[in-house]
């Protein structure tokens, strides 16, 4: 993705979508938001993700997050394929409209400037196509998290759920998420945080893993409850892999 790192303000580009032209900065507002381009319209592996992500809609919305998605078709074929992506997962519409839009990049400009474009897969007319990128970007319109697969594999919407839990509760307090994190499971303490400002802030209580080293660098802590009202999962506050106490 040239030009576009992790930090960087995202380009508040205008598209027309199948809700009408936006601007992408006002369309977000002071939401997070998710935008994932799919290589073409009325394709298989498209229909299923799309199919999943309205599915998900309300997930999402939960979290505060704008959903928005590409592709390089018109408008019209949008406004077809999104029939077929409601009755994939046993719906109607009155309107016929998914709960997300949908951008219109025929002419792939903004999958140029957005780095989107897959190098290897290609239409008929032999024109590169998408890949499934995604991008999340936070209040401050700023790139949080950007993933990118390529055509042939589908993206996994749970994951993302997940993904945003993470950078939510890490933009909001000083801890880290460590591998396979589920919401209401412990977090780690970042190796930088003396252990007085630790048991400060943490008064649920810290505790370290014992290592061959000695070092006590991966310290756990529960996930601070008012962090966790977007989902309960039933899960114990509990690291996977660890008991509740070193």
């Amino acid at each position: 993705m040239p030009g576009l790192l992790l930090g960087d303000v995202f380009p508040d580009f205008e598209a027309e979508t199948t809700v009408g032209k936006i601007k992408f900065h006002d369309f977000l507002g002071d939401s997070w938001g998710i935008l994932f381009s799919h290589p073409r319209d009325y394709t298989p592996v498209c229909t299923t993700e799309l199919g999943r992500a309205a599915k998900l809609s309300s997930e999402f919305s939960k979290r505060n997050v704008r959903m928005i998605a590409l592709s390089i078709d018109c408008l019209e074929d949008h406004y077809g394929w999104s029939k077929d992506i409601l009755a994939y997962n046993c719906e109607s519409s009155e309107t016929n409209l998914l709960p997300f839009p949908i951008i219109a990049d025929r002419n792939r400009e903004l999958a140029i400037t957005l780095g989107m474009l897959d190098p290897e897969e290609k239409d008929s007319d032999g024109m590169p196509v998408t890949a499934r990128c995604v991008f999340i970007i936070g209040p401050d319109k700023k790139l949080k998290l950007s993933i990118l697969y390529p055509a042939t594999t589908g993206r996994n919407f749970d994951e993302l759920l997940r993904v945003i839990d993470s950078l939510q509760l890490t933009a909001g307090v000083r801890v880290a998420t460590p591998a396979d994190w589920k919401p209401g499971v412990c977090v780690m303490v970042p190796p930088s945080m003396p252990e007085e400002e630790a048991a400060s802030m943490f008064p649920a209580g810290v505790f370290s893993k014992e290592l061959p080293s000695g070092r006590k660098y991966l310290r756990y802590t529960p996930q601070p409850k008012d962090q966790s009202k977007h989902t309960d999962t039933g899960n114990s506050q509990t690291e996977p892999g660890t008991t509740s106490q070193p």
